[in-house]
């Protein structure tokens, strides 16, 4: 009997996240080593969910309209660190110090979009100029010391699966709405679909650009309290040393591209994140260098751009091949 679309749809969607799950569980059971062990595995497994899921998010929104962003990881560090430092100054709890990472990261990422739609220089350059700029800044702000919130218990406690869940949940459900439901949104579809067309049309490209700087500064601001209050601290970096949190959304960002055919994009990244999100407990749980981990990362990535490219001359060869075994 036939299934029910939607029960196909499912099943293929979840199909990703199931094989890589199935496949870390057989080297895990190789290597005598349990993939999931105790409280701290999974909250491992959540934070990183949390934060590629918000991270692909933040760089598919401008990347799908042809703006390559480099700043995701300076606004997050800025933010956070200006956060960081409010907290400690005013004695603040987590909740205000994550709002206060959201508003200024949004505003950082409006200033850049300002930059852009003013200078229009190709987006790319921009994103490196301002990569090194708000760097600097956070350097600057500190005086290079960075933060620290060690003694900060109240903070530090947010870090619970609960929250990482929560926070996922809200972002996921946030990224439907405005750019599904909303009037911003279908502007946005319609600029990705035709450019010229849509700005003929009346809708503002400039103002859409903008808001789109905005919301990926503040999921990314939402990136960069997490892991100050995970690590308690927040080091700086110089010279374009943010830009490797930007790496870990690409492998997620084509994995739901592929999901979003079945089901909403949106949930298809998150899915894609949770894909990644074992790969990385793996890493940990099997003690893998960081060197390699980097190379793998790098191979699984290549190795699903291939199948992408070549995946109708793939699926042709296998049901050519389902023929021939039935007759």
């Amino acid at each position: 009997m036939k299934q029910p679309s939607w029960l196909k749809k499912l099943l293929l969607s979840l199909l990703i996240p199931i094989a890589v799950f199935a496949v870390l569980e057989i080297i895990a059971l190789v290597k005598g080593v349990r993939l999931f062990a105790g409280e701290d595995s999974w909250k491992l497994f959540f934070r990183a969910v949390a934060n590629v899921t918000l991270t692909t998010f933040a760089l598919s929104i401008n990347l799908d309209s042809g703006r390559f962003d480099f700043s995701l990881g300076a606004v997050s560090m800025l933010s956070a660190t200006v956060a960081g430092t409010l907290a400690q100054e005013w004695g603040i709890g987590p909740w205000p110090t994550l709002a206060i990472a959201v508003v200024a990261a949004a505003l950082l990422g409006l200033f850049h979009g300002g930059v852009y739609v003013l200078t229009r220089i190709p987006p790319i350059i921009v994103s490196l100029g301002m990569t090194l700029f708000y760097e600097g800044c956070a350097f600057a702000f500190t005086g290079g010391k960075g933060v620290s919130l060690v003694t900060r218990t109240d903070i530090i406690g947010f870090s619970t699966i609960f929250n990482y869940i929560l926070l996922t949940a809200i972002a996921v459900v946030a990224v439907i709405i405005l750019f599904d439901n909303t009037r911003f949104g279908a502007n946005y579809r319609a600029l990705l679909s035709g450019q010229k067309i849509a700005v003929e049309t009346g809708i503002r490209e400039k103002g859409n650009a903008l808001g789109c700087y905005a919301v990926s500064g503040a999921l990314m601001g939402v990136v960069g309290f997490i892991s100050l209050a995970n690590t308690g601290s927040q080091q700086l970096s110089l010279n374009f040393g943010s830009i490797g949190i930007m790496f870990t959304a690409f492998l997620p960002m084509f994995i739901g591209g592929w999901i979003g055919r079945y089901i909403n994009k949106r949930v298809g990244i998150m899915l894609g994140a949770v894909s990644m999100a074992l790969i990385s407990l793996a890493f940990a749980r099997f003690d893998t260098a960081s060197s390699v981990q980097s190379i793998i990362s790098a191979l699984l990535l290549v190795l699903f751009l291939i199948y992408l490219n070549n995946e109708f001359a793939i699926l042709s060869k296998f049901r050519k091949k389902q023929k021939v075994s039935e007759k």
